[in-house]
């Protein structure tokens, strides 16, 4: 049977009815404490239902599509020699004829940390312990996520004379970006891991999941990413906006401030920002020594999955038309 569009999303509607059942059935230590009022335990479980139903929809399309998926891994691995030339081209490209070099992958974080912790930590006086660090966390994730979106917005645009002349699986441009600023978030890691270690922050097993909320940050950045680089195409005016975007979602963030300062009225709507659950994840196990509960994964697999599944599906769809666009 050929899984067409129009069954893999009856598919996975059905998925979801079934799981949201399954769901009203578990114990409150996997989904959470229910409360008085069903209704309002009840967009949770749908959620949880739909992430479980698009992941499951997820696997079922790389085994009824193993042939294009494996076509696609084969242009991957064809293409990966250049996607290296490009990475480091990139890499060193940023630190090219300054006196610091790569040093300065460390020291600008640590530079940005230190002013914007002297300023926050003394002007508003939030009561939060250990602030350098819990600053330094939020803008790790947040910052990796903004750079490459950024460079990944524009990677189509830029490369327009390669691609008018010669093939390359477009998906390719994008990715290196996002793999560009990996590279250098990785370096920036580092700095993260130094300050840790010296700041006072008693350090627990749960350091071994940073990893976790890395990869799902990843994944969710590069959903955003091809789903950008193919709008800002037709559109160009998205490279304009995008940094206004960035702005606001860093004060919609908390990267500087506790969660704890906003009124209550706000918080149903705050956490529907999908860098707050990434950024939270990565405090928990990196500073607090907490493991996320079910719910907390299945949230940031939630955003990662439909970020990636409604990036990939924009950029394939317009691939062909992009080269007329340019």
């Amino acid at each position: 049977m050929e899984l067409t569009k129009k069954r893999l999303a009856g598919i996975t509607f059905a998925l979801t009815i079934i799981y949201f059942i399954s769901l009203i059935f578990l114990p409150e230590s996997i989904v959470g404490n229910r409360g008085d009022n069903f209704f309002l335990f009840a967009p949770r479980l749908l959620f949880l239902a739909g992430t479980a139903a698009v992941a499951t929809a997820f696997v079922l399309l790389f085994v009824f599509k193993r042939k294009f998926v494996m076509g696609q891994l084969f242009a991957f691995q064809r293409y990966k020699y250049y996607m290296g030339l490009m990475i480091k081209r990139d890499f060193i490209s940023r630190y090219r004829k300054s006196i610091f070099g790569v040093i300065w992958s460390w020291l600008n974080p640590l530079l940005m940390m230190l002013v914007m912790a002297a300023v926050f930590s003394h002007l508003f006086r939030w009561d939060v312990e250990h602030f350098p660090v819990y600053l330094f966390s939020g803008q790790l994730i947040f910052n990796f996520f903004s750079e490459g979106t950024t460079q990944s917005m524009t990677s189509l645009i830029s490369n327009e004379a390669i691609i008018k002349k010669i093939y390359v699986p477009k998906y390719v441009f994008p990715l290196t970006k996002l793999l560009s600023a990996f590279v250098n978030m990785a370096f920036t890691f580092i700095a993260f891991l130094i300050i840790l270690l010296f700041s006072g922050v008693q350090l627990q097993w749960t350091l071994i999941l940073m990893p976790i909320p890395i990869f799902y940050t990843f994944v969710f950045t590069l959903g955003v990413s091809m789903f950008i680089s193919s709008f800002a195409v037709f559109y160009r005016d998205v490279t304009h906006l995008w940094g206004v975007l960035m702005q606001l979602l860093f004060f919609l963030t908390p990267i500087m401030y506790p969660v704890d300062i906003l009124p209550d009225w706000i918080i149903p709507f705050y956490w529907l920002n999908p860098m707050v659950h990434f950024v939270e994840y990565f405090r928990d196990v990196a500073m607090f020594g907490v493991v996320p509960n079910l719910w907390a994964n299945m949230v940031c697999i939630g955003f990662a999955v439909a970020s990636l599944c409604l990036g990939t599906y924009m950029f394939m769809s317009k691939q062909d038309k992009y080269i007329h666009n340019m």
